[in-house]
């Protein structure tokens, strides 16, 4: 089925107004960002099909089931602690951190070779880069770790280029805002978990 270029645009700037509020509720460690994720990722399982971006189409629906994963999550983490609105948050140690850059390099690699192999995806790696480190900072938010705001900025900055690069502006557009309020989280995360250590 192909989707009218009229009809694609619109999905796309809904879904793009959806991804802010998203991520702004995000920021604030606010549960109800997943109710606005996985709308938003639905739609745009649609757009990127449409692009040719196949790998980064099949990330969504991926991120349909993680941002329900990481509902679930941190509902109960909610319901541990003492702040019924807010989750908790904290650092990978350096380990840790080692060995989700190498899985992360090695799945981006692979599936970069496949798409470049079997598929005529328009940008094979840009595009696996960017759907690798989108499903480890996925699971890091669920996790609550803040090097998810990391890897969501060099994800933004990529992102931007490669959506510019197929005509996608409401969608560059939107990484572009995500790239700040990346920025912004990153900040909030770190203060939250610096006023974690200081009051225990």
């Amino acid at each position: 089925m192909t989707i009218d270029p009229a009809t694609l645009k619109t999905l796309e700037w809904v879904a793009a107004g959806l991804g802010l509020i998203n991520i702004a509720l995000l920021i604030f460690r606010s549960q109800w960002n997943f109710a606005f994720a996985i709308a938003s990722v639905s739609l745009f399982i649609f757009i990127f099909f449409e692009s040719r971006l196949y790998a980064e189409s099949a990330l969504q629906v991926f991120f349909v089931l993680a941002n329900v994963w990481g509902w679930i999550v941190w509902r109960r983490s909610l319901a541990r602690g003492d702040d019924h609105e807010r989750v908790a948050v904290r650092w990978l140690d350096w380990t840790s951190r080692a060995v989700w850059l190498a899985v992360t390099a090695a799945i981006s690699l692979n599936l970069g070779w496949l798409l470049h192999r079997y598929t005529d995806a328009a940008m094979p790696f840009a595009d696996s880069a960017i759907a690798g480190a989108s499903v480890a900072a996925q699971l890091l938010l669920g996790l609550r770790r803040i090097e998810n705001w990391v890897l969501w900025i060099a994800i933004d900055i990529g992102a931007v280029l490669l959506y510019i690069d197929r005509g996608l502006y409401p969608t560059a557009g939107l990484y572009g805002g995500m790239l700040v309020m990346s920025l912004f989280g990153l900040r909030e995360w770190i203060a939250v978990e610096r006023r974690q250590r200081q009051g225990a």
